[in-house]
């Protein structure tokens, strides 16, 4: 019975604690301008960590994230464009990174990819169902 109320307990405290760790900053970073944080915000979320695979900048609590939250951080201080940072970025970790990435030579398989699968399913389906009508 103890074991119980303790385990109750203790889900407690963990569901009333989660609104607060959602609302805190990973890194502590707070800007003056309501502007510029919502772009760092988006920014974080539109990368994809190096380390941690598939979690994004903003939820890694990888050393390599860390650091370039702090990077993404520091450039925007000084004024640079998101899509001076998005360069930077996807120059020094690759495309890997974006969770958008550009459409060319090495990543055009990612973006034509779903649609060459889609028309041999079609195909595929097509030519059964050709055979079926026949028998």
């Amino acid at each position: 019975m103890k074991l119980f109320k303790f385990t109750a307990a203790f889900l407690l405290m963990l569901l009333l604690g989660a609104p607060l760790a959602e609302g805190s900053s990973i890194d502590g970073l707070s800007f003056e301008d309501p502007v510029l944080e919502d772009r760092y915000r988006t920014l974080l979320e539109s990368f994809r960590c190096p380390v941690c695979q598939n979690t994004s900048l903003a939820g890694s609590d990888a050393p390599t994230a860390r650091d370039l939250r702090q990077r993404v951080y520091q450039m925007l201080s000084e004024g640079r464009t998101d899509t001076e940072i998005r360069d930077w970025i996807s120059a020094r970790y690759g495309d890997f990174v974006l969770y958008s990435p550009p459409v060319r030579g090495p990543t055009l398989v990612l973006w034509l990819g779903p649609l060459g699968l889609l028309l041999v399913a079609c195909l595929v389906l097509w030519r059964v169902l050709g055979r079926q009508a026949k028998a």
